[in-house]
C-alpha cells in the first residue's frame, strides 16, 4: 500500500476552523472518509463542519468558497472509480489541478483526499472502514489541519 511509511502527525489545532467537503459519490467509501477526517480534526482539537456536493469534480470550487469565507483549511474527499471512457482522466485531472489552484490562489491549505481508483475495492482498502488497510479520510484532515497550523506559526514570526 503506498501509505507505508506515513508518518504519525499530531497538532494542535485549537482555534482553527476545518471544513470537510466531501463528493456524494460511492457512499460507503466517502463516509468511512468523512469519518476518519472528523475523528483526526477532533483527535487534534479543530473545530470542523462537513459540505457534501455531487461529486468531484464540485470539490474545487466549493473548496475555494469555503476559503473564502473564513475557514483556516478545507479537506476535499471524493472518489473517481475508472470506467470504460476517457471520464476518469479528465474528471480526475481537472479536480486534482482545481484543489491545487485553489490551495495557491486563496494561500490555505486543502487536505487531498480524493481518491483515483481502478475498482472499488481500492476504495474500500483505503476508507478507513473496519479491514481496510488505509485511511485516507484521516491522513488528508491531518495533512490540512498540521499545514494550517505552520502556516499560522510561520505569519506569525
Amino acid at each position: 500500500m503506498s501509505g507505508e511509511g506515513s508518518p504519525t502527525i499530531k497538532v494542535d489545532g485549537h482555534g482553527m476552523n476545518v471544513v470537510i467537503i466531501a463528493g456524494q459519490w460511492h457512499d460507503v467509501i466517502t463516509n468511512g472518509m468523512i469519518a476518519g477526517a472528523q475523528r483526526t480534526l477532533e483527535e487534534n482539537g479543530a473545530s470542523h463542519s462537513l459540505v457534501r456536493v455531487s461529486g468531484s469534480f464540485e470539490l474545487p470550487l466549493a473548496c475555494k468558497v469555503a476559503l473564502e469565507n473564513g475557514a483556516d483549511a478545507v479537506v476535499a474527499l471524493g472518489v473517481i472509480i475508472r470506467g470504460g471512457t476517457p471520464h476518469f482522466e479528465y474528471i480526475a485531472s481537472a479536480t486534482t489541478d482545481g484543489l491545487l489552484r485553489v490551495m495557491l490562489d486563496t494561500g490555505k491549505p486543502v487536505g487531498f483526499g480524493v481518491l483515483t481508483l481502478d475498482d472499488e475495492q481500492q476504495g474500500l482498502d483505503r476508507a478507513g472502514l473496519p479491514g481496510s488497510k488505509e485511511d485516507k479520510g484521516a491522513e488528508a484532515a491531518i495533512a490540512a489541519l498540521s499545514t494550517a497550523v505552520t502556516l499560522r506559526h510561520i505569519s506569525h514570526k
